[in-house]
């Protein structure tokens, strides 16, 4: 980390305009600029994504994994004694939040009757 000399101020690093492979340390409050010596030059790769890469795609295997808490409260269909649970504010935020349940077994959706 370096500082300006002229008013203290912390150094940036920055690409010359006239030259791609040039760095720059520079000064943001009185541009003072000073040539970055000995650094390499790959430090601002930039890599341009396309949308498409930002979309993420959940696949069968990560949509069975389950990371929810899990409770013993009896399922309405099949009988099964595990399911996972959250919580959602459905309402006003004056009222309750809903405590929904999902059996671990047939994977049924229920919400706790309040």
């Amino acid at each position: 980390m370096d500082f300006c000399p002229r008013c203290g101020t912390m150094l940036v690093l920055a690409k010359e305009k006239r030259s791609k492979m040039s760095l720059l340390f520079s000064c943001r409050r009185c541009k003072y600029r000073r040539r970055a010596v000995g650094l390499m030059p790959a430090i601002f790769k930039t890599v341009n994504h396309s949308p498409r890469r930002s979309v993420a795609i959940i696949g069968k295997a990560e949509q069975k994994l389950q990371t929810f808490p899990t409770v013993r409260i009896q399922c309405y269909k099949c009988g099964n004694r595990l399911a996972y649970t959250w919580v959602v504010q459905t309402r006003d935020l004056e009222q309750s939040s809903t405590q929904f349940f999902r059996c671990t077994k047939c994977s049924y959706t229920f919400r706790e009757n309040s």
